[in-house]
C-alpha cells in the first residue's frame, strides 16, 4: 500500500483545508484510514480514524471542526478541517492499519510522507 498526501497549505486562522490522501496498492480498502500530525519536539497525535464501512473516531481536540471521509472509488482519504486555529499547525500523515480503528491508536502500518498545515493567528 503507498499513501501521498496533498492539500496542505498556509492559511489564517477561521480558514478551512481539505488534505487528501492518495491510497495504491491491493486491499488497501479493507483497511483502516488514519490521520496523524506531528509537530517538532511535541510528538504525533491520532487526529482522526475511519474504518472500511465509514465509522470515524476523532481526537477531542478536532471533534466539530475535522471530517475524515474515505472515497473507495477514487481511491482517496480526505480530511475536511474547518475553524482552523493555530495549534493545528503540524505536518499531517496519512496512515492505513490493519487493526486498532481509533485516533487515539498510534499505530499504523503503511505511512505517507506527510504534507505540512500552516495556520497566522
Amino acid at each position: 500500500v503507498q499513501l501521498v498526501e496533498s492539500g496542505g497549505d498556509s492559511v489564517q486562522a477561521g480558514g478551512s483545508l481539505r488534505l487528501s490522501c492518495a491510497v495504491s496498492g491491493s486491499g488497501w480498502s479493507t483497511y483502516c484510514m488514519k490521520w496523524f500530525r506531528e509537530v517538532p519536539k511535541k510528538g504525533r497525535e491520532g487526529v482522526a480514524a475511519i474504518s472500511r464501512d465509514g465509522n470515524a473516531d476523532y481526537a477531542d481536540s478536532v471533534k466539530g471542526r475535522f471530517t475524515i471521509t474515505l472515497d473507495i472509488a477514487k481511491n482517496t482519504v480526505y480530511l475536511q478541517m474547518n475553524n482552523l486555529k493555530p495549534d493545528d499547525s503540524a505536518t499531517y500523515y496519512c496512515a492505513a492499519s490493519w487493526l486498532h480503528c481509533t485516533a487515539a491508536d498510534p499505530r499504523g502500518d503503511y505511512w505517507g510522507k506527510g504534507t505540512l498545515v500552516t495556520i497566522s493567528s
